[in-house]
């Protein structure tokens, strides 16, 4: 009976484990596995490090305001986070309103394809992605549209990714993804029919610098969307509760400083832009886009068990856990600012350069 007794106990922790790696493991679009978390291009036995290289920065908040510090900064932080977020999120690094009826998985793609739709592409022509991650978005709108879809990222290891994932969805064709700094793209001037950035300009120093190489690299006449990370109008500097949300947000997803949204309009003016068209796709009649993350909760501490037992047995890298500490963290900041409204992750603004650049005043 003993024996039994423990063959059996066995037997269910086995199946517990497969059940918590295999089924529950994936992503729901099922690109990472749990036994396959990596620190992206970091090896192994220095993720540990790096996370608490990526904590410097914050000891050091100056460095991290320079154009020249923000490559490093931002590579630390997706090495880190990339394998994390796709396993446990998706091919999507970012957020979208709920839509009643639709899963999750849809309003993502909806919310995608709708940037794609506000620049007017025709199929065949060449649109960029202006950080691009491992690719969901550009594989989304490049179906939608069957625009050429050019992404740049600045991680190594999210370029590898997303060919990799190019290829297994027949899109390579269409998508193309280049290593880069959006700061300093390596594309010439007036080559893109239009562009796109879904929250990720927020990780730039300066906005007007990424908005300057975008209007440069565009044709004449083309359009530009953004979904920017901002504070709202309620937000306000004075309420330390605030304060600490929105510092929350910007040490965990390795932003140098959360802008105002009234601040986005007259940057994209300064660089030369016209402004078509901005809203704040999270304000009202749109569902809030935080629930995901609130639905989430009890997927979190079963996804932390997971990585600290895979850790503990040396299949995950030293420090994953902690990196996924800090993400579980970042949650609940974002949802507090979803909840006060005091941020949103998708203020959009559409933008043009002109068919003639304004004249210059002697």
């Amino acid at each position: 009976m003993d024996s039994l007794a423990l063959f059996c106990t066995g037997a269910l922790l086995a199946f517990g484990l497969y059940w918590f790696v295999w089924v529950l493991g994936p992503a729901e679009v099922k690109g990472k596995r749990a036994v396959d978390l990596s620190g992206g291009s970091i090896s192994a036995e220095k993720v540990q490090d790096n996370y608490k290289q990526y904590w410097s920065f914050f000891r050091r908040p100056k460095e991290i305001e320079t154009t020249e510090k923000v490559p490093a900064f931002v590579d630390t932080f997706y090495n880190l986070v990339t394998d994390i977020y796709e396993w446990g999120w998706g091919q999507s690094f970012h957020f979208s309103p709920s839509i009643p009826g639709k899963s999750h998985r849809e309003a993502t793609r909806l919310h995608e394809e709708m940037a794609v739709d506000l620049i007017n592409v025709k199929p065949g022509e060449r649109i960029l992605d202006v950080g691009c991650g491992v690719g969901g978005p550009m594989r989304a709108i490049a179906a939608h549209s069957r625009a050429k879809v050019v992404g740049i990222t600045i991680n190594e290891y999210q370029v590898n990714r997303a060919r990799l994932h190019n290829k297994k969805a027949g899109l390579d064709s269409l998508c193309e993804v280049v290593c880069g700094n959006f700061l300093e793209m390596p594309f010439p001037d007036n080559s893109f029919d239009g562009a796109y950035s879904i929250e990720a300009t927020c990780h730039a120093p300066k906005l007007e610098e990424v908005y300057a190489e975008v209007f440069r690299v565009l044709k004449p006449g083309s359009l530009y969307v953004s979904y920017e990370w901002v504070t709202t109008d309620k937000y306000r500097a004075e309420n330390p509760e605030h304060v600490d949300i929105i510092q929350g947000i910007e040490r965990g997803d390795a932003l140098p400083g959360l802008r105002s949204y009234a601040d986005i309009a007259k940057t994209a003016q300064k660089v030369g832009f016209e402004v078509v068209k901005e809203k704040d796709l999270a304000k009202p009649p749109a569902q809030p886009w935080w629930t995901r993350l609130k639905m989430g909760r009890i997927a979190y501490w079963r996804n932390h068990i997971l990585v600290t037992v895979l850790a503990a047995i040396g299949i995950a890298p030293k420090g994953t856990v902690d990196v996924h500490e800090m993400l579980f963290k970042t949650a609940d900041y974002l949802t507090r600012g979803g909840d006060s409204g005091i941020f949103s992750p998708m203020h959009m603004i559409l933008l043009r350069k002109p068919e003639v650049p304004p004249s210059k005043s002697s």
